[in-house]
């Protein structure tokens, strides 16, 4: 394993002047050592998490961090700025960049010495040290913590623990994690409690030996009242720097304030619960978070202090003294226990009321989706066997002849429907389910099945759907007496929720969507000319945009919803959201076809694969590239979907299929057609893609036909 922080990833003269200028010119040292794969791809990453949430700190501090596919191993890069970089402080510019990059899967060994590092930020003449070290190797052993100056100026505590008595090695030969960083940092990055002192003193060891010494004396009555007992949970979006610091410095003004501060950090490497036991018997509670407090239900009937992690760095005292005096005062917040829906189980670093939506929505598109897949495949089939009029056949419960194509058409037309049935029920209730687990099934279900009852089609199920978990999960915050739990998931839940789901669809909200509904079907029927080449580019901007994401689902399932009731307009416009997708991963697999030199290998083996994913209607095949490039791929991406989306309407062509891509084309309207506009769009988003990386390679500088470099200017092995 490397050493977390070398000579060559240390600038002491650091000459840029913006924070993105800094990230990228100390990536460019990892690069160079080989420890990030792609230099773009992990700068997005960094301006992901910079977008998040500054990274500035009190005391001239910046610590752009995050966790990415492009790095290799956990690395730290340190700048030095004489004239100093905004990163969003309080106090101002910041004269010590720390440029932390730790890799998708980090171990924990590592991401603990990450989280001592952050600790180690919060002591002055640590940052001290470094401002007045004069050699890029004395800066990385300050900051490594192996080189004896360290334990002077305070870098380290667990340095030297032969002197301290401490259970951590000193400093060896080789410098590696031997700088009791492994002890001291990882159970805190693991999350295990951490108190502001040492263990909490219990009533038998307060005074062990006065009984013994004085029989006589008075009673204990006398003995101090125990300290005023905190329990805080830190955490940020990336768990990597902020997270400890904030514990670090609640821990600190814990002991100036003579108060026991015990912390839960739950970072990069998990997170250890705190003892049951400490909790129940805390006086108070800190949330420093800017993600959600993970089993928050814990600390129910507790006075707590609710800010951002920030705030837990730059005023612990101030949040002490709040919650002490939320204390005083019985203050208590006691929030009604309720279960985890399974879309918010493991929520991650973007964890916000908007992500959340987007997560309830695509539950609903992702069950829905093989339902789609199943009956429009079949209802396609029967079509190709018995012609455009088996939708007039009468039921093969009633009359089934073993021996007629027709009547075997008209099965496979009639199970098809029965699949497609489910369609909005489905979306419903599985939003349902995203917002509130198993209770919101049930109202969800109903919801989507009255959204077809009264014609209100796709919208009215998303609109059923986030109705019925909105009021289950307002149902579940009510307190309920013990005797009823019981019965609630069962009975009560199911029952009242379907009442009010059922009563607001059929009288407020389902006859104003059922109109609009109607309104669009009308305007796809009316679609020709100008009008359908419009729509048809917009549909591939939406199907292009995300690659799989949100927008390319609402598209692909407004012109599914087309198929329930199919006319020419809705036909054309299934072939052209189906076209669009197709783009993306074609393009990306033909790019590294014919410019394989512009990607990095694993790009090229990708784009072999994107092949067949392009060509089976599957867009997420090109999300690889898109993650290591967006601000050129997906513009590329974005250009041929449009183009092939407009050229597809113009030319009429038409499709009952909602999925199958190059496999379904004998069921397409003007076959021929509808594959030239798809390799139209495919050689435009490629001739882009192309364009747009050669040109970011001759601005770097790098010699796009040497084996030895990528098109980032990082150097790879021939």
């Amino acid at each position: 394993m490397s050493e977390l922080i070398t000579a060559e990833l240390v600038d002491l003269d650091l000459s840029a002047e913006t924070k993105d200028a800094a990230a990228r010119s100390l990536a460019e040292r990892m690069a160079a050592s080989g420890r990030v794969t792609d230099l773009e791809g992990f700068l997005a990453d960094v301006a992901a998490r910079e977008a998040q949430m500054p990274t500035g700190l009190d005391g001239g501090i910046g610590i752009p961090h995050c966790r990415s596919t492009h790095v290799t191993e956990p690395t730290l890069a340190f700048g030095r700025s004489a004239s100093g970089i905004d990163f969003g402080a309080p106090d101002g510019p910041a004269d010590l960049i720390f440029l932390i990059a730790a890799p998708a899967g980090g171990d924990a060994d590592h991401l603990s010495i990450l989280s001592t590092l952050a600790r180690h930020l919060m002591d002055g003449e640590f940052t001290g040290a470094l401002r007045s070290a004069t050699e890029p190797g004395r800066a990385a052993s300050l900051i490594r913590g192996d080189a004896p100056e360290a334990a002077e100026a305070g870098a380290a505590e667990t340095v030297g623990a032969e002197a301290t008595g401490a259970d951590a090695t000193g400093a060896d030969a080789t410098g590696a994690d031997a700088t009791g960083a492994d002890e001291a940092g990882a159970g805190e990055a693991a999350g295990e409690p951490t108190p502001a002192a040492a263990e909490p003193p219990t009533p038998a060891a307060a005074e062990p030996t006065a009984a013994a010494a004085e029989p006589a004396a008075p009673e204990p009555a006398a003995q101090p009242a125990a300290p005023f007992r905190i329990v805080a949970i830190t955490s940020c979006p990336t768990g990597i720097a902020h997270t400890y610091m904030a514990a670090e410095s609640l821990e600190k003004a814990g002991t100036a304030a003579g108060v026991e501060v015990f912390v839960e950090t739950q970072g990069s490497a998990g997170f250890k619960r705190l003892d049951p036991q400490l909790v129940a018997d805390a006086d108070g509670v800190i949330f420093a978070h800017d993600v959600e407090v993970r089993d928050k239900e814990r600390f129910a009937g507790k006075p707590i202090v609710d800010v951002g992690v920030k705030a837990g760095i730059n005023r612990p005292a101030e949040l002490i003294a709040e919650v002490r005096q939320k204390a005083a005062r019985g203050e208590v917040s006691a929030p009604a226990a309720r279960p985890t829906a399974p879309m918010d189980k493991g929520a991650g670093a973007t964890d916000s009321y908007a992500t959340r939506l987007r997560k309830w929505l695509m539950t609903g598109v992702s069950y829905m989706v093989p339902f789609v897949a199943a009956g429009g495949l079949l209802i396609a089939l029967a079509f190709a066997i018995g012609g455009y009029t088996i939708n007039k056949a009468p039921s093969v419960a009633d009359h089934f002849v073993w021996t007629e194509a027709t009547s075997w058409a008209a099965l496979l037309f009639q199970i098809g429907g029965v699949a497609f049935g489910f369609l909005v029920p489905v979306l419903a209730g599985f939003i349902a389910y995203g917002m509130a687990d198993r209770p919101g099934l049930v109202p969800g279900f109903v919801g989507g099945a009255i959204a077809l009852t009264i014609n209100a089609g796709f919208l009215g199920g998303l609109i059923a759907g986030l109705i019925a978990g909105a009021v289950v999960m307002a149902i579940q915050r009510v307190t309920i007496p013990p005797v009823l739990r019981g019965i609630m998931p069962v009975v009560v839940i199911p029952l009242i929720s379907s009442v009010i789901v059922g009563f607001l669809m059929f009288l407020v909200v389902g006859k104003p969507v059922a109109a609009l509904q109607k309104g669009l079907t009308d305007w796809l029927s009316g679609l020709s000319g100008a009008n359908a080449i419009i729509l048809g580019a917009i549909l591939g901007l939406m199907m292009c945009f995300d690659l799989g994401g949100p927008l390319n689902k609402v598209a692909y399932a407004f012109a599914v919803g087309g198929l329930a009731n199919p006319n020419e307009g809705s036909l054309k416009v299934m072939a052209a959201v189906m076209a669009a997708g197709m783009v993306p991963p074609l393009a990306m697999a033909l790019a590294t076809t014919v410019r394989g030199r512009l990607f990095t290998k694993a790009e090229r083996e990708n784009g072999k694969a994107a092949w067949v994913l392009g060509a089976s209607f599957i867009t997420e095949g090109a999300i690889p590239f898109a993650a290591a490039d967006p601000l050129r791929v997906i513009p590329s991406a974005m250009a041929g979907g449009a183009v092939t989306g407009a050229l597809s309407m113009a030319f009429g062509c038409t499709l009952r299929a909602p999925h199958g891509g190059i496999f379904v084309v004998p069921l397409i309207g003007q076959p021929l057609l509808y594959l030239l506009a798809i390799a139209i769009g495919t050689c435009v988003s490629t001739a882009l893609v192309i364009l747009l990386k050669g040109l970011r390679g001759a601005s770097a500088g790098s010699p796009a036909d040497t084996p030895a470099s990528d098109a980032s200017g990082v150097t790879v092995a021939a």
